[in-house]
């Protein structure tokens, strides 16, 4: 099992067995905090603990002296956390500031812990296979240690990707974001708890220009701490966020992606001036149509399954440029869009459709359109969310109901709710697409903007402070730029872009033929469950319909399985 993901950790693929025998964990190590540090698994002489961990923790030294923990030369943030874990159990969770997926096993109590961080960075999948619990990073990890049956879940022909802990595979889970499972080796009797929650924020209740100087003194200290201590690159869109963690982290290398003849994708020109600004050489990738074509299979393979983000393809060459560059570490800006109110469609919901489009948003009146309903008639704002996140039919109202209890959960704050809304549907791809795809180039991708108080701080601000007009969101984010000396148009730009890609618009010009070969392959081989899902791709779309996209990248997943499957 660790030989199969060993491409995530190329410094050594290594595993060991506890001293009761009834545990063995493998570990895949990337050295990141230390070059010439042990790789894992990790093991404790005074307890018997082991540890196999993913990620990293950087508040460790800090956590390392709050708790007595000494740390030799050599030794890193997994071995702080195998002794927090020996002196303090499970608690010791909630001292760690950072991304990571874990599995401790503690021979004193006979019993396996997975955990994973608070927003889901890192990926955690396990099954139960009789009275032995197997985990890994990768779904095709445990379809390898034993028979998985695709299933293709209602919501993946709703939104293109499954929610909560479901996979497309019979028996195998995702662990759950902020939530510690543990598993008894003797009764084989199991428990999961939440250990975490972003709803139980309190609200912010200073003035703006309080919350201005808070954010702005949070930015400033937990983005640069997230900076490793080697060589990295920046994902340098152009846009608002990335800019800031450019002025903030002064990368040596920024990468951006840039498609010939697309002009309305092109932020490349506000990504170089700020390479100039901040002295980092720029990295301009152009893919082309044949590149699609080719990095489809391998592309489709790092992400274990479909998930829907129309950012896909740009990140993937953005990730294999970057390792050809001899880096290991990728930085990030997700995060501002989902706490800071960054999507139209979070401002539809809060101003309703005519003041978006009166604010210069024309280009959104496909998606506004969808908010149109009886005359008269108020529409509730779950109703809203789910219309405007709906890329397929939604008979059960599975969608629904998940949003409505996210939205619940904010306790009639609506800017909350749309928060707990995006992390219960949109967030799980944007996280995982990130890992898997640097992960599949041997890159440890990271997202400062993740910090826990950072995040903590945003979700409690009133809405006004996040946004204020329906055509700028982020505004305390614009704010924190400006003072940071940002160019204007950086913190004044209106229209989110990111790493957009014209791959839609190839799947319906040039790549037509090519598109609708592979999915009347996949067609004839695929079960039954999946055929809406493929014929939908076989017809053409709009501009903001990617049908055609989820349905090719279905069809090249499902040729990667029955490949898999032969082997």
């Amino acid at each position: 099992m660790g030989t199969t993901q060993a491409h995530r950790g190329p410094d050594g693929t290594m595993h060991a067995t506890a001293s009761d025998g009834r545990a063995v964990l493998a570990m895949n190590t990337l050295l990141i905090v230390d070059q010439q540090a042990m790789p894992g698994p990790y093991s404790d002489r005074a307890t018997g603990i082991l540890l196999a961990f993913n990620g990293e923790i950087y508040n460790y030294r800090q956590q390392a002296k709050a708790w007595g923990i000494p740390l030799a030369p050599r030794e890193t943030d997994a071995h702080l956390v195998m002794r927090a874990w020996a002196k303090l159990g499970p608690s010791c969770l909630d001292g760690l500031d950072g991304m990571f997926a874990l599995a401790v096993y503690d021979p004193r109590a006979g019993k396996l812990f997975l955990a994973r961080d608070r927003l889901g960075e890192k990926p955690l999948y396990w099954r139960l296979d009789g009275a032995r619990l197997a985990f890994a990073s990768e779904v095709t990890t445990l379809t390898g240690y034993g028979p998985a049956p695709l299933v293709l879940r209602p919501e993946v022909l709703a939104i293109e990707t499954p929610v909560g802990v479901d996979t497309p595979f019979q028996g195998i889970q995702l662990l759950a974001p902020a939530t510690l499972l543990s598993f008894d080796v003797v009764t084989g009797s199991l428990d999961q708890h939440t250990y975490w929650a972003l709803s139980d924020r309190q609200p912010f209740t200073g003035t703006y220009r309080e919350a201005l100087a808070k954010f702005s003194v949070v930015l400033a200290e937990q983005v640069p701490l997230r900076a490793p201590a080697c060589d990295f690159a920046l994902l340098l869109s152009g846009g608002l966020d990335s800019s800031v963690l450019a002025y903030l982290l002064r990368p040596p290398v920024c990468v951006t992606v840039r498609y010939p003849g697309q002009d309305r994708l092109d932020e490349s020109k506000t990504a170089a001036r700020i390479a100039v600004d901040i002295g980092a050489e720029l990295v301009v990738v152009e893919p082309g149509p044949a590149d699609f074509t080719t990095v489809l299979p391998h592309m489709m393979s790092a992400l274990d399954y479909p998930m829907g983000n129309a950012s896909t393809f740009s990140e993937y060459m953005a990730y294999r440029k970057i390792a050809d560059l001899g880096l290991k570490v990728a930085v990030g800006g997700l995060g501002p869009d989902e706490f800071l109110m960054g999507y139209v469609r979070q401002a539809l919901v809060l101003f309703g459709a005519d003041a978006v489009l009166a604010a210069g948003m024309d280009a959104y009146k496909p998606l506004a359109a969808k908010l149109l309903h009886t005359a008269g008639e108020d529409l509730d704002p779950s109703e809203a969310v789910t219309r405007l996140v709906l890329r397929g039919p939604d008979p059960e109202r599975r969608i629904h109901d998940l949003i409505a209890a996210a939205m619940g959960a904010a306790e009639s704050d609506l800017a909350r709710g749309l928060t707990l809304a995006d992390l219960a549907t949109s967030w799980r791809p944007l996280v995982m697409t990130s890992d898997k795809l640097a992960s599949a180039y041997a890159l440890e991708r990271r997202s400062p903007f993740l910090a826990r108080e950072l995040v903590e701080l945003s979700y409690r601000m009133p809405v006004e402070y996040k946004i204020e007009h329906p055509a700028e969101g982020k505004r305390i984010l614009r704010d924190a730029a400006k003072a940071l000396g940002l160019p204007r148009e950086v913190w004044g730009s209106r229209d989110k872009l990111g790493f957009a890609s014209p791959v839609p618009a190839w799947l319906n010009g040039p790549l037509a033929g090519w598109a609708d070969a592979q999915i009347i392959t996949a067609l004839a081989q695929a079960p039954a469950a999946m055929t809406p899902l493929l014929e939908g791709g076989l017809k053409p779309g709009g501009r903001f319909d990617r049908t055609r996209m989820q349905a090719l990248m279905a069809a090249a997943w499902f040729c990667d399985q029955t490949v898999r499957a032969a082997a």
